[in-house]
């Protein structure tokens, strides 16, 4: 099978791309025929040696990815027979090994791919749609809310929109460019704006009538999540899941409160995982919270899908998907 290897940290050109033997399923495992792999932007920190309390130093030489769906072509003896040949859908969790045409994952991480749902949507129900349900989990939107998101044309930003929807909030859309700034604005932001422009906070202030937003969901950082902050009325709420920038954030007032909601915090939270991923295919099946996937790439150049998330090129979720089936 061919699979992206990486034998040291650096930049995107460290993905090779190489024929490696067959996967053969360990004892409670299948083997996943994979049709899509999921793409974070974390992959390319990890990638250059990113390290934290949740995220260890990479064991190389290995196969980056966490997240996969494709039919099932080999079992365990031990594993039910039933699963033999099923479509499904798994996080792998820490482990490594998703940019591949096959992945082990214990039969515990298993979930079914709804009739229909094409394997990319299933693939970032499973990663992006998990950590989008774990950020409303903690941070519920309420139908009174008006919701400022940044990055709004991204993987997360396109759920959050539509969550925010769901229940009747008003949302502003923050995007960089025309192009993202329509997707925004097709997924449901009452307001859909250019970030990138001198003065858009400005255009807020005066398209919102005098009134405050009450939530921002941050996944930027630096200068834009500041001008967001500035946004919020007193008692608002700044919610962070990410940055794309070294650029520090400078905002501190007390009546406004500002909360990281990845890392240990949704690790620790009561029930695990497992039920914010089957929430989301759910959402996803029944049409209420459905994933964006606009940028697909051959698995051979997983390293031009990682240079595109870096210089913010993409839209929507990043997929890789086997060269053969492209």
């Amino acid at each position: 099978m061919h699979a992206i290897r990486q034998y040291e940290l650096g930049g995107p050109e460290v993905l090779r791309y190489e024929v490696v033997p067959d996967l053969e399923p360990g004892e409670g495992q299948v083997r996943i025929a994979v049709r899509a792999s999921g793409v974070h932007y974390l992959d390319t920190s990890l990638r250059s040696g990113f390290t934290s309390a949740v995220h260890q130093p990479l064991q190389l030489p290995m196969t980056p990815g966490r997240e996969v769906a494709g039919r099932i072509d080999a079992i365990d003896p031990g594993v039910d027979p039933s699963w033999s040949g099923k479509r499904v859908v798994a996080h792998l969790g820490m482990a490594s090994g998703g940019y591949a045409e096959q992945a082990l994952a214990a039969v515990a991480s298993l979930h079914e791919v709804p009739d229909g749902m094409p394997y990319a949507v299933a693939v970032a129900a499973i990663g992006t749609g998990r950590t989008a349900a774990g950020i409303l989990d903690q941070s519920p939107v309420e139908a009174d809310d008006i919701v400022v998101v940044t990055s709004a044309a991204g993987g997360l930003g396109v759920l959050l929109i539509q969550a925010a929807k769901d229940v009747g909030a008003k949302v502003v859309g923050l995007a960089g460019g025309e192009q993202k700034v329509a997707i925004a604005r097709a997924q449901g932001a009452d307001l859909a704006v250019d970030y990138r422009i001198d003065g858009w906070d400005d255009v807020v202030r005066r398209e919102l009538g005098g009134d405050l937003a009450t939530l921002v969901f941050d996944g930027v950082g630096g200068k834009t999540a500041d001008s967001a902050f500035n946004l919020l009325a007193p008692g608002g709420r700044l919610m962070q899941y990410g940055w794309f920038t070294d650029e520090p954030a400078t905002y501190d007032d007390p009546a406004r409160t500002v909360k990281m909601l990845l890392g240990p915090q949704m690790l620790a939270r009561p029930g695990g995982l497992r039920s914010l991923e089957a929430e989301a295919l759910a959402r996803a099946a029944d049409g209420s919270r459905v994933p964006l996937v606009d940028s697909v790439f051959p698995l051979a150049d997983a390293a031009g899908a990682h240079r595109a998330l870096e210089g913010r090129k993409t839209y929507g979720k990043v997929v890789l998907v086997p060269d053969a089936l492209l």
